[in-house]
């Protein structure tokens, strides 16, 4: 794997994001229903903080306690909260321009899994662990069919 590849190679950009006033019944009904454990908030494209399903469990946790079978308060909760409740400010970024390398000494440092991509200002992208995890099976199973077929010939 070369990790001099820019981050832009293997960001995600395709991005769901919520407001800092988005309702965490909602930002529940995303984590449900999409392969996703990141939700960036956003203000007019500009990365104010970010949310991770794990977040959203233990807040969920820390305030039902010991009554989570109890339905009307976990409505309560999800109705009556927003994202600017439980996301994480002041987060760790990277630029699309920024090697892979570095991302990996970030999460190497830190116990998050996910790094938003933000160029001028602007929020353009994530990578993950995953990403970075897909991209070098990528570049392994690439070389060992180079290998295979320089075998082979």
């Amino acid at each position: 794997m070369n990790t001099m590849t820019q981050l832009s190679k293997i960001m995600t950009t395709d991005l769901l994001t919520v407001t800092a006033d988005t309702k965490l019944s909602k930002i529940k009904e995303i984590f449900d229903n999409k392969r996703i454990h990141h939700i960036p908030v956003v203000k007019y494209q500009m990365l104010i903080g970010i949310i991770s399903k794990t977040d959203m469990l233990h807040y969920i946790k820390g305030v039902v306690g010991q009554r989570q079978d109890d339905v009307e308060l976990n409505r309560d909760l999800l109705e009556n909260y927003t994202a600017k409740d439980i996301m994480t400010t002041g987060v760790a970024k990277l630029e699309s321009k920024d090697r892979i390398a570095t991302a990996i000494m970030v999460f190497q440092e830190n116990i998050f899994h996910a790094i938003p991509i933000v160029d001028n200002n602007l929020l353009v992208g994530i990578v993950t662990t995953y990403d970075i995890i897909n991209f070098a099976a990528k570049c392994k199973c690439s070389a060992q069919e180079k290998m295979e077929k320089a075998v082979s010939t």
